[in-house]
Order: structure tokens, then sequence, then C-alpha cells
């Protein structure tokens, strides 16, 4: 119960966040152009100051074999997502298949899910979250960009490797297991400006609310994509965790990540290949909408 309060508070202030975003980009403090340069410094440089810091405590044996864990539930919901996207949308287009099968594998955990973990649990939630959305990525840039297009091999490899979320964690994991030295000036900075992705974040998804027909998003396609991606994928992720007993932290760290809505990065591939990307951002809008009430139902079952 405890951990639903403080997802209800946390859903408040990232509500107030929202509602500043729509009020920026309705009054032009931002603009199209600051919105894609915003969305490039969160993921460039804030959240991966944020993922790095969370390695600002010791891996002992304990930790380590929690985070092992997280990592393979992540995967096998990585690998149900892809299984699903295979079989549940046959009876779509193939524009809008494509979408649909992309937002349902791949998941706004960085964007949204990071900073919406670490408003609940802090440094030590974000250091499993960091690792449960390894698994994501490499989707994202593997499988999920195929439905889009074919790449070579090596052009996947670079996705993975040079993404910097991926680079971060393993520079966070190389200082922790090897006790490397951090002066204290850079650590409190790294925080710091870790700690405005949260606001940032919502701000940016805010603007994203700004003069939408809120009619287009009420279309049963979207609907069926929402439940599997924000009520069938995380009920598979908790049967998943109570038989392997996780303790009440990482169960609800996991199940904020996989309950969180269709990636933003759908609707720029669709633009990019010529797909519906008026659909891919209606699916983004609705389910991240609807994840902000799934969310917190979601934690009555920690």
């Amino acid at each position: 119960m405890e951990g639903f309060q403080n997802m209800v508070n946390a859903q408040l202030v990232l509500f107030v966040y929202l509602a500043t975003g729509m009020y920026c980009f309705k009054r032009g403090f931002i603009n199209l152009e600051t919105k894609k340069r915003l969305v490039d410094f969160i993921l460039k440089v804030t959240l991966p100051c944020m993922i790095f810091h969370s390695f600002n405590k010791p891996l002992t044996a304990d930790v380590l074999h929690k985070t092992a864990m997280a990592f393979f539930v992540a995967l096998a919901i990585s690998i149900l997502s892809y299984l699903c996207g295979k079989v549940l949308y046959h009876h779509y287009s193939l524009e809008r298949k494509s979408i649909l099968q992309y937002c349902t594998l791949v998941n706004n955990s960085g964007f949204l899910g990071m900073p919406m973990v670490s408003s609940v649990y802090g440094a030590d939630g974000l250091l499993y979250a960091s690792i449960f959305i390894i698994p994501n990525r490499i989707m994202m840039w593997t499988a999920g960009l195929s439905l889009f297009t074919v790449s070579d091999f090596k052009s996947k490899c670079k996705n993975i490797f040079l993404n910097p979320c991926i680079i971060t964690v393993f520079l966070g994991l190389i200082r922790r297991l090897f006790d490397l030295p951090f002066p204290e000036f850079l650590d409190t900075a790294t925080a710091n400006i870790g700690a405005i992705t949260s606001p940032l974040s919502m701000m940016v998804i805010g603007t994203m609310m700004v003069g939408i027909s809120w009619k287009t998003l009420l279309e049963p396609s979207i609907f069926y994509l929402a439940f599997v991606r924000l009520i069938g994928l995380p009920a598979a992720a908790l049967i998943l965790m109570h038989l392997l007993h996780f303790e009440p932290m990482l169960t609800g760290v996991s199940l904020i990540l996989t309950g969180m809505p269709a990636g933003s990065t759908s609707a720029l591939l669709a633009a990019k290949y010529g797909a519906d990307e008026d659909y891919a951002s209606r699916c983004i809008i609705t389910t991240t909408l609807l994840s902000l009430f799934t969310i917190p139902v979601l934690m009555l079952f920690v």
C-alpha cells in the first residue's frame, strides 16, 4: 500500500510538470525546434547522468543477484513482447501493424520510466532500473528497427553500443566493480544534472498534448494496444516475479518499467520510413495518458 501511495504522490507531481509543459508550449516559451533539442538533451545528457549516479552504491553480492534477476525478467518480457506483436495484430493494415508491433515491443522506459522510478524509489530503484532497461534498448535497435527497415549487423551493434544510456550503464558498473575514485564535486554535479530529468521529460511530454484532437485518440485499435502494453505485459511480469519471489522494491521497479507506454521513437521511425506517423503519435499520446492511471493501480499488487 505504501508503494501505491508513493506512486500516487509521484504521479500528481508529474501531472504538474506535464501541465507546465502544456502551458509553456501554448505561450510559445517552447516551440517544435526547442522540443526536439530538449529531447536530445534529456536522452544524451540528463538521463545518462541520472543513470550514472544510480551506481553510487557498493555492488554487493545481494545487489548483483537482484540486478541479475531484474535483467532476466526484463529479457523474458522483451521476448514475450516480440511474440505478442507477431500474433496479435494480423487483422490490421501493414502500415498500422508495424506501428502496433513496435509500440508493443518498445516502451518509454528510458524517457518516462526512469524518472518515475526515481520519484518513487530514489537511487536504489534507479540502479535496478538501469539494468532492467537494457534488453528493451537492445530490442529497440534490432527487432524493433527491422519492423520498418532492414539494417545490417554492424549498424545494429553501433546503435546499441553507442547509445548514451547503455554506455553510462557500463561506465557505472566499471566504476563500482573497480571502486574507482570519483571527486565529490563531480558526483554532486552529476546528481544535480540527473535530477532535472523528471520535470524536464514530463514537460516535453506535456508539449505533445497541445493541439491534439481528443476524438482521434478514441480508436479501438489504440485501446487494444494500450491493454496489451499497459495491462497484459505487466500482468505477465507480475506472475513471473511472484514465481521468483521478488522483493517489493524490485517488483515495483520492474512493474513500473514494464507498464510504460509506447516508445516515442515509434513516431520518428514511422515518419522516416513512410508508415502512418499520425497514427503512431496517437498511440504514444493515448498510452502515455492512460499509463498515468494504470501505473498506480499496478502498484497495488506489489
